[in-house]
């Protein structure tokens, strides 16, 4: 194993030690655990919470600023935050209007996230809601989760969510708002190269040189199946089927996101971006907006992930709303 890292066992809380020292007109760490806020507490609106294991970044610490999250809570690589740090999440970015958080659908940390909400109304008499994504079509009822699990496409949730959240929209609103993203985005991905968990020191899982993994998720685990590797175009095309697939996109005006694992090109994103778009507008699903780069990444992984979010009228606005975050602006 080769990485920049100093012990293994401290790369999380030197990682977000060094975001945060990079980033502090946005992010300020607790000293609970590895939980970043918002510099400067903004009272008066719904908090949105968000997190999960450690390795996706630049989610979700990355997306903690104006117009988007107001904390991300941080595990270990791969593994859920526990619900202490969860709960203390909630006590420090709270205000009258509630507080939601957004949970990608893995067991642990439905299971986490919940256990914190409930600590918070008890013991604090804070209103907690929870919204959970699902938006990727590969695998139902994985090692990992009861259902679809949540991957890239989480990341408009935090976006649209956020900047409704930010005009000081209530609760219910912001909640039927991050609902909405969720039933209307969807993902898929495939790998070709592995990555490896500083602590475990050895890949994930192996790939011989010709193949490739279809349907991956986002910490390495399988996804549909394996086969011999195929030109992008091939791929893209084999992944939007699936998608296309899952959920009505005629005649809709849909966000793309390219989204890159970690060691994938930015140039071979744009050649993915390339066939995507000429896939859908030969379909008359028009495209409104398209985002190619690193939005969740899974370490080093090589691969790469599709999403569409149809959109409306009030999806777009919240969209193109001004976001100042680390990561989105």
């Amino acid at each position: 194993m080769k990485k920049f890292i100093n012990d293994p066992s401290m790369v999380e809380e030197q990682m977000i030690q060094g975001m945060v020292k990079a980033h502090p007109r946005h992010l300020r760490k607790l000293d609970c655990g590895n939980v970043v806020v918002r510099a400067v507490k903004k009272e008066g609106k719904v908090a949105i919470i968000s997190g999960g294991g450690s390795g996706h970044e630049p989610a979700h610490g990355g997306y903690v600023g104006t117009g988007m999250l107001d904390a991300a809570v941080a595990g270990a690589v791969f593994t859920s935050p526990t619900p202490d740090q969860i709960y203390e999440a909630i006590k420090a970015v709270a205000t009258d209007a509630g507080v939601l958080m957004v949970v990608k659908n893995y067991t642990g940390d439905v299971m986490n996230f919940e256990m914190a909400a409930e600590m918070a109304a008890d013991m604090d008499e804070i209103e907690v809601r929870q919204v959970v994504t699902n938006d990727d079509v590969a695998v139902k009822d994985s090692l990992y989760t009861v259902g679809r699990r949540g991957v890239a496409g989480t990341v408009f949730v935090h976006k649209i969510a956020g900047a409704l959240a930010e005009t000081g929209a209530s609760l219910d609103q912001v909640q039927e708002m991050a609902q909405r993203v969720i039933d209307n985005v969807r993902t898929m991905g495939a790998a070709i190269a592995p990555c490896t968990v500083p602590a475990a020191k050895t890949p994930g899982f192996t790939l011989a040189e010709e193949e490739m993994e279809v349907g991956i998720g986002i910490h390495g685990e399988p996804g549909t199946h394996r086969e011999t590797m195929r030109t992008a175009d091939e791929i893209a095309g084999m992944l939007l089927e699936q998608i296309l697939g899952d959920l009505d996109y005629s005649g809709q005006e849909v966000a793309v996101m390219i989204n890159g694992a970690g060691a994938t090109p930015l140039m071979e994103l744009y050649i993915i971006n390339n066939h995507v778009a000429d896939v859908l507008a030969a379909k008359g699903v028009r495209i409104y907006r398209t985002f190619v780069g690193e939005y969740m990444t899974s370490l080093e992984m090589q691969g790469f992930s599709i999403s569409l979010l149809r959109l409306d009228d009030e999806m777009k606005a919240l969209l193109d709303a001004p976001a100042d975050t680390p990561a989105w602006r």
